[in-house]
Parts: C-alpha cells; structure tokens; sequence
C-alpha cells in the first residue's frame, strides 16, 4: 500500500508540472502511469516469491518489468502528433516514459533513486524550458512541447 501511494504521489507531483504547462498528458494520466508501474512490478515482486515458494524455481520479476516498458511505448507513441515540418508531444511521451520508470523503482522498493529521480524530472523541465525560452526561441514565452 505504501509502494503504490509513494508512486501515485510521484505521479502527481509529475502531473502537475505537466499541467502547469497546459498539455493534454497532466495529473491524472502521469499518476495512473506511475500507479500502473508500481502495481506491475509490485505484481511482478510478488509472483516471483509465491513461485519460489511453491516449487524453488527462480524467476525474475525484470521480466514483466520489460513489458511495461514496451507497453508504455505504444502509449507514449500515441501522443506524438506531426503536423507539417513541427512535431509536438515528444516531451510529454517522454516524461510517460520516465513516469513509468519512476513508478516501476517505487513498486520494486527503490525510493530514493524514484525520489532523487522524480525531482530531478520537474527541475529539468522547468528549468529547461526556461532555458530554451531564453536563449533558443524567439517567439514570445509558451510552454512547448517539442
């Protein structure tokens, strides 16, 4: 229970940027990918140990790990829009994928590197775009999603 409210609150504090910023992918969608990570490798943990127990097999839970991460690509690919010579969503399909690795740390146990990592993902979006605004664009201030 702890495992799957750590990661939903990282999901949130994720979100929340991301909706700051007005883009489709906010609070509940980086929540439930976080969520939905920690709750498969929380899974994957646990049927691990029940089939040791059971029969002395090992298995290894990184296994179900792998999928999500396919799995969160067919996701993130869905938020990548081309229009012209422009692509936007690459950023928020992007910060899925990190979502989802964040949350895949929480369900294994792993809090302070989710934590470390977690933070590090907000400042680097804020502060990069800053970055960007400043130096890279010449268009008036927005956040894009490039």
């Amino acid at each position: 229970m702890q495992r799957l409210g750590v990661a939903m609150l990282a999901g949130v504090v994720l979100g929340f940027e991301r909706e700051r910023a007005d883009k489709p992918a906010g609070i509940r969608t980086y929540m439930l990918v976080t969520q939905g990570a920690a709750l498969f490798m929380i899974c994957a943990i646990m049927l691990s140990n029940q089939v040791t127990m059971f029969d002395g097999t090992v298995s290894d839970p990184g296994r179900i790990a792998s999928t999500v991460v396919q799995g969160i690509g067919f996701i993130a690919a869905g938020v990548i829009l081309t229009t012209g010579r422009e692509i936007v969503g690459l950023t928020t399909a992007a910060g899925l994928w990190v979502a989802t690795a964040i949350g895949l740390l929480i369900g294994a146990g792993f809090y302070p590197i989710a934590l470390v990592a977690t933070v590090a993902t907000v400042i680097g979006l804020i502060l990069l775009h800053r970055i960007e605004w400043r130096f890279i664009s010449s268009d008036e201030p927005k956040d894009r999603d490039s």
